[in-house]
């Protein structure tokens, strides 16, 4: 039995990456992203790398994709899906994060990603995962709402509880356990999906890819050029201190990358050029810092009554 042909999410996935870099360029404005030269890594590992660094609007931004092939998944894959392990597998992904100069606009993630593995194996040799997630800086509840709101319609034509089961997977998924509270306010969050067939997998991935910009650039545009300042800006670095904790900590993405062997360069992109940590940092009460983990860090039902 042999799994599905992966050349349709990998000719999508590179399509998806040129329309993403070139919409987030034209928001910015002012930079550019560098392209690494395409890389054929061990075990046919075919990478094209994208990061725009000291926007006008954008700090950092990294959009990756990546086409793998090798003899053995890595731990992180397998951690869940023992029976995989010593299996061949081809993976194709992509991966873009964007963490903002300006600290009213919130970083967002995406991650799209498919595995086949060969001879295929029950209950199934192939499978998607991926999601979008939003961290925010700062407590604004019409950019939460917005970004759910398209989360939402992306689940519409996959299955009747598409949104609320991969939006709980996502609070779940994004928590961090020694801290107490998510990321940020979510989105979506699946793994080993293959319900309903591939067409119809492949049909709800490329929906949530599409409605990455649809969610993400009006909020951009909204909150960009606010004025803030240096209180603005350290509170924004301390934040970013927890998504690097994340990453570092628990994120199933970055384990798989350097378990892999792949270039260290592309596996850390998503981390924030700037961070602080500062010695038990109590955000002062009742200010609009402190009303960023009381009200929002912590699962919630954006859409209610709607």
């Amino acid at each position: 039995m042999s799994s599905p042909d992966a050349s349709p999410v990998r000719d999508h996935l590179l399509a998806l990456q040129d329309r993403i870099c070139a919409a987030l360029e034209a928001e910015d404005g002012r930079a550019r992203f560098r392209e690494d030269a395409t890389s054929l890594g061990e075990g046919g590992t075919i990478a094209r790398p994208r990061a725009l660094e000291d926007g006008a609007a954008i700090e950092k931004a990294a959009v990756h994709f990546t086409h793998a092939r090798g003899d053995r998944l890595p731990p992180a894959a397998t951690a869940r899906r023992p029976e995989l392990a010593g299996v061949r597998f081809e993976a194709v992904s992509l991966s873009l994060i964007v963490h903002p100069q300006n600290p009213y606009v919130p970083t967002s993630h995406m991650n799209l990603r498919f595995f086949a593995t060969e001879p295929a194996r029950d209950p199934s040799g192939w499978w998607f995962g991926g999601g979008f997630d939003l961290t925010p800086y700062y407590a604004f509840e019409d950019d939460a709402v917005h970004w759910h709101r398209v989360a939402r319609r992306a689940c519409r034509d996959f299955a009747p509880d598409a949104y609320a089961r991969f939006k709980k997977w996502c609070d779940e998924y994004f928590y961090l356990k020694h801290r107490g509270e998510t990321r940020g306010i979510g989105g979506l969050f699946f793994d080993d999906l293959c319900e309903g067939g591939f067409e119809h997998s492949f049909a709800f991935v490329r929906r949530v890819g599409d409605a990455y910009l649809e969610a993400y650039l009006p909020i951009l545009r909204r909150r960009k050029a606010t004025p803030y300042g240096e209180r603005e800006r350290e509170f924004q670095l301390h934040r970013r201190g927890r998504y690097v904790e994340f990453n570092l900590v628990y994120d199933r993405g970055t384990l798989y990358g350097l378990q892999s062997g792949r270039r260290v360069e592309s596996v850390l992109a998503s981390l924030p050029p700037l961070v602080r940590w500062r010695y038990a940092y109590r955000p002062e009460p009742g200010s609009p810092e402190a009303r960023l983990t009381e009200e929002f860090l912590k699962p919630r039902d954006w859409l209610a009554g709607e």
